[in-house]
């Protein structure tokens, strides 16, 4: 039996349809393939665009490759790392990197999201449909924005529809490795399953730390910087005004 909130959904998608077709953004997630399949349920054009961050897990990147092989990948024009050595790396309340390299494309077009009120406080005060504040001619269609967790793990078993398999493996949402966002023991725990990645950062914020800016001097070397942020520590408010670097952060 066909559930009510997959049968709004697809009301919404064929209803605001454009000519053109919908700017289908896709992460990889679960959210992500719940609407991928809706669009294709509702049988409304689009085209998938997967916005590459340089430093996603590569669990997740090969499940896109492997089960999603229509979806356009948009490469950045510098890796995240290169660009966290020129402006800074982000905080939990400053952050750079979503507009730079989750945000981007879809100029002039309705972007599809699979941003859910539940999600967060703040995106509990999203509405159903946007124009981006940044770029007036991007609005964003958010036709999954009352759906649960449960609701979009239901829709995942009822149509056996392939996610990756880092949720099976205690992982609540995917994205960007050791981001500020995530609570720190599961940064922590990132550190220990990407040691690869882990020592690319390093590297990074080594370069960062050398660079000889006034704001670097409170660590005595790059390794020290990088596990203050990869702790707790840049949690604490009165850190967000010292570490702005030159960024234009949000």
């Amino acid at each position: 039996m066909i559930s009510t909130p997959e049968i709004i959904a697809i009301s919404r998608l064929q209803m605001f349809e454009p000519p053109e077709g919908y700017y289908l953004a896709f992460s990889g997630g679960k959210d992500s393939v719940v609407l991928k399949d809706l669009a294709d349920r509702a049988g409304v054009k689009y085209d998938a665009h997967y916005s590459v961050t340089t430093i996603d897990p590569p669990e997740l990147v090969r499940f896109i490759r492997r089960e999603h092989a229509d979806v356009q990948w948009e490469r950045p024009e510098k890796a995240f790392l290169t660009r966290l050595v020129e402006k800074g790396f982000p905080l939990r309340h400053r952050r750079w990197c979503c507009e730079e390299y989750k945000e981007r494309g879809g100029s002039g077009r309705l972007v599809l999201t699979g941003i859910r009120a539940t999600e967060s406080v703040r995106r509990g005060k999203r509405t159903m449909v946007e124009i981006c504040y940044k770029d007036t001619t991007k609005k964003y269609l958010h036709s999954l924005i009352d759906w649960t967790e449960l609701d979009i793990w239901k829709y995942i078993r009822r149509y056996d529809i392939p996610y990756c398999h880092l949720y099976d493996r205690g992982a609540k949402r995917l994205g960007c490795l050791f981001c500020p966002m995530q609570y720190h023991k599961h940064r922590q725990r990132e550190v220990r399953l990407y040691p690869r990645y882990a020592a690319a950062f390093r590297k990074a914020f080594r370069k960062l730390h050398a660079s000889g800016r006034e704001s670097m001097s409170r660590w005595s070397d790059g390794d020290a910087m990088f596990e203050w942020w990869i702790g707790d520590g840049h949690i604490d408010e009165s850190d967000q005004q010292i570490m702005r670097f030159d960024s234009e952060e949000r």
